[in-house]
Parts: structure tokens; sequence; C-alpha cells
């Protein structure tokens, strides 16, 4: 098969190093890629946002599948344009695709069909918004209804806080469109875990359980981000759990984009927040999330170009997919400044010595015209590291960030150290 990946992160890094190593793949291309893929495919600068581009490639190099990785184009409708051409697609319609693409649709939606959610309302009016904090209290969770990079999301401990996010998001703009409406929840409370399944429009399949680490700092203190390091599995999502999440949550929501004639295929993910009540949705993602990916491509053993096709031709049921049983710690190192304003162009060195302890997926990276590699973004490389417990996978993960040669970088240093 002819595949192409679309994005250039480490979620895409590490789907093109597992898709390459399937027999089934023939020619493997990325698009745009960046200075890690280009050792597992061939990187065609293409925005993954040009849909056009995207798919006269597609036709051009007669591909066979084309697996898209972040959001940004799911919702622009890269998947629709893509099967209208005949093209088989991995991921979800622009219909489907609101799940994560519009909270407000997904806040109503699990409303409609009694999916466990957070108490919420939506605004566009910012008085109104923050008369509603004021009446409701800290803490409180105020959420710009559309695509914003990891960042719309402010979990506010005081009303002022959650009324100074109102102000930015409504009243300066501070997310553009994705901040015209916003979402304000109640603060959930409990343990927070990542369900992810494969989906083909009616069956969902469940594959390994994980968990990210959002906040900037140790101690999961400083500011939300797009997720400075996962685990897997997790020990929060035992099988009961699991059943759970799966019955009340993931199958009813592939029922009722299902019903209403938008089906879901691709791969869903559900952030929860597992309270005293049971689990709850978060948020959904209509995609694999990053840096949860890396992890859980570290520990799938079988192949996962079968399962990727499976989804998109409405047979998941003929199809299974097997894990290793050792744990996967991803470590995320971020160029200063990030999450608010990421210093680019910095020299990366040691990279190699790195690899002898851990996988390094490439995030956020360019090459130069000499060869060197250079910080191309806020979120910059995925250590990924596996071992027979997850202490020993997190240890093997940070004898590999030692080994990064890299002044302009930092990350946390306890992903993982309250599993281990």
């Amino acid at each position: 098969m002819r595949i192409l990946v679309v994005g250039s992160g480490g979620r895409e890094h590490a789907l093109a190093w597992k898709i390459q190593s399937s027999p089934l793949c023939d020619a493997l291309y990325c698009a745009p890629g960046n200075a890690g893929i280009a050792e597992d495919a061939t990187c065609v600068p293409i925005s993954a946002t040009d849909i056009d581009g995207l798919v006269g490639f597609a036709e051009a190099e007669a591909i066979d599948l084309v697996v898209v990785g972040p959001e940004a184009p799911l919702v622009a409708g890269l998947v629709d344009r893509l099967r209208a051409a005949g093209i088989r697609a991995f991921g979800p319609s622009a219909a489907a695709a609101r799940l994560e693409g519009s909270k407000s649709f997904l806040k109503e939606l699990c409303a409609r069909h009694a999916i466990p959610t957070a108490r919420f309302a939506r605004f566009t009016d910012a008085e109104a918004a923050r008369a509603y904090v004021r009446a409701q209290g800290a803490p409180i969770v105020v959420k710009a209804d559309g695509l914003a990079a990891g960042k719309g999301v402010v979990v506010a401990a005081t009303v002022e806080e959650a009324e100074d996010a109102v102000t930015a998001m409504l009243e300066e703009g501070r997310f553009g469109a994705a901040g015209a409406e916003v979402v304000i929840e109640e603060c959930l409370e409990g343990p927070e875990a990542s369900f992810f399944a494969l989906v083909d429009g009616h069956t969902a399949l469940p594959l390994a359980s994980a968990q990210d680490y959002k906040r900037a700092r140790d101690g999961d203190l400083g500011p939300n981000t797009g997720g400075m390091g996962a685990v897997s599995p997790t020990p929060r999502l035992t099988a009961a759990m699991e059943a759970r999440v799966l019955q009340e949550i993931i199958e009813p929501t592939v029922a009722a984009l299902e019903a209403t004639g938008t089906p879901f295929v691709g791969v869903l993910y559900a952030g929860l927040m597992l309270t005293a009540d049971g689990p709850k949705l978060l948020e959904y993602n209509v995609r694999f999330g990053d840096p949860e990916c890396q992890v859980l491509m570290a520990r799938m053993r079988s192949d996962i170009v079968p399962a990727l096709v499976a989804a998109t031709e409405g047979r998941l049921n003929d199809v299974w997919v097997d894990w290793h049983d050792a744990p996967a710690v991803v470590v995320v190192m971020a160029a200063n400044g990030y999450p608010d304003a990421p210093e680019a162009g910095t020299q990366i060195k040691g990279l190699d010595a790195a690899a002898a302890s851990a996988k390094v997926f490439h995030a956020g990276t360019k090459q130069d015209s000499q060869g060197r590699v250079l910080a191309a973004g806020g979120r910059v490389l995925g250590i990924t590291a596996s071992g027979a417990t997850t202490g020993e996978a997190r240890a093997a993960a940070y004898r590999a960030v030692d080994a990064v040669d890299w002044p302009g970088g930092w990350c946390r240093r306890d992903i993982g150290a309250d599993i281990a």
C-alpha cells in the first residue's frame, strides 16, 4: 500500500514509525513532516491544512490510504474531500469531527443522550458569562468553544480568574473565532485518564489505556499545555472502569452519531474524570492524543495498518490489536518559553546518544542546510521508553532526556512518578 500521513508533530512521527514497519506498507509519505519523520517517510512540503494540495498529491501519487493526524484538517473536511475523490482516509468527516471542533456541540450531544459529563452553560455574551461565574462560584472551568491548539481551557481557582478568562476569550479575542462562544462547566474532581477506541461508524474497538500530564510544571502546577508527557497503561483505568466507559460514554456517542447520519470513523479519544460517581467525559478528541500516541505506538505489538483499513471499511469486528505488557513512558521536551512564547531556532544535539535508551519522536523540529536539527515548535521532542515496570520505563526515558544536549529546552521531571 502507498500511505500518506498528514501532520508534522510527535503524534505523526509515532504513526509514521509504526506504519513503516508494516509489511503492507510499500511507500510512506508525510505532509509536511519534520526532521525526525524524514527518517521513516518521504516528507512533502504540503501544509496539513492545505486541503487542495493534499487531495491533489494523493491523487497524483495513487495513495491507497491517508491517515490524518491533527484535528484542524479533520474539522476542515479533509476526509470528506478525500472520500469524494475515491481515496481511502482514516479519520472522521467534518460533521463527526464537531465532537472536538465545537465543545458546545459535544455538550449538547451529551445532554440529549444522557452521557455523563460536567454541568455546563454556553455563552456568547461576556457579561452574562461573568454573571453565571459569580453565581456558580469557583473552582470553575472556562473553555473556548472551538479549536485552540490545546490552550483554550482555563481551570479557574477563583471567580476573578474565571472572569478574566471570559473577558480574554469573548471580549479580547484571545483565541479568535474559536473563542467567540465559551462553555462554562462545573469543575469535576478525581483522577484523569485517557480512553482510546478505533471506530468504524458502528463498532468501537478499545485500545490500551493511558494518562497524560497537561500542566506545564512538576506537581501538576502551571498552565495547561498540549501535554508534557504520558504513561501507558494507567492503573486508573481498571478493566471494570474501562467496561463502564465503553458502555456509558463511547458506545452511546457512536450510536448517536450513526443515528443522525454522520457516523464516526477514526480514533475516538475520551478525556475522562474518574469521579466518585463514576467516569465522566471531559472532552473528546477525534484523533490520537499527543503525546499519548507515542506510548500507544510503543506498546502496540500488532500491525496497525490492518486495523486502520478495517476502520475505513466498517469491519473492525474482523481485526484485533495486541499489546506488549511492558509499560511505556514519554517525556516531552519543550522549547524555552513554552507554552506562551516558545523560542524557535535553537540547535538540538545529542539525539544519537539519547536513542541508546529511548525512541526519540520529533514533535517540532526542522533540519537546516547544514544538517543541524533545530527547534521549530513549542513541544519539540517526545522521549519514549519502555521497561518491565513504569519505574524502569521512566528511568530509561530520563536517561535519554539527560543525553540530549539542548540548552534551549526543558521538561517536567515527574512524568510517571505517581504510578512508578
